[in-house]
């Protein structure tokens, strides 16, 4: 399976995103924001998928996206948001082929998603 980067700043989130991804089969690295995400980004090239919720402090998520593609073309992107930075992921997501999935969201449709966007 793939190698996930999480990029969340809720503890329980991130917690819950990583065990349902885990448990379908993919190795997560789990990241508390955005800086932390980029620091593991620039050291591990085998990174497949970002997974970051759009708002976080220091970096967001789109920024993330942005610094993480200009590393790596082919890594593959889908955020994490609320309703109220829709429109943002929405627009950065037709950009670059990201996907977005707004919360709340099922756990099952999470990994589908994943899934569905690794196999693309």
């Amino acid at each position: 399976m793939a190698r996930i980067l999480l990029a969340e700043d809720d503890s329980s989130m991130r917690h819950f995103l990583g065990m349902a991804l885990g448990r379908a089969g993919h190795e997560v690295i789990p990241c508390r924001n955005g800086l932390e995400a980029l620091g593991v980004l620039e050291d591990d090239r085998g990174i497949e998928l970002l997974l970051t919720d759009i708002v976080m402090p220091g970096m967001d998520g789109i920024e993330l996206s942005q610094k993480a593609m200009a590393l790596r073309e082919d890594i593959k992107v889908m955020f994490i948001t609320g309703f109220a930075a829709v429109a943002i992921g929405n627009r950065n997501a037709k950009n670059t082929g990201a996907r977005v999935l707004s919360k709340p969201f099922h756990l099952k449709d999470l990994v589908s998603q994943v899934g569905d966007l690794l196999a693309a």
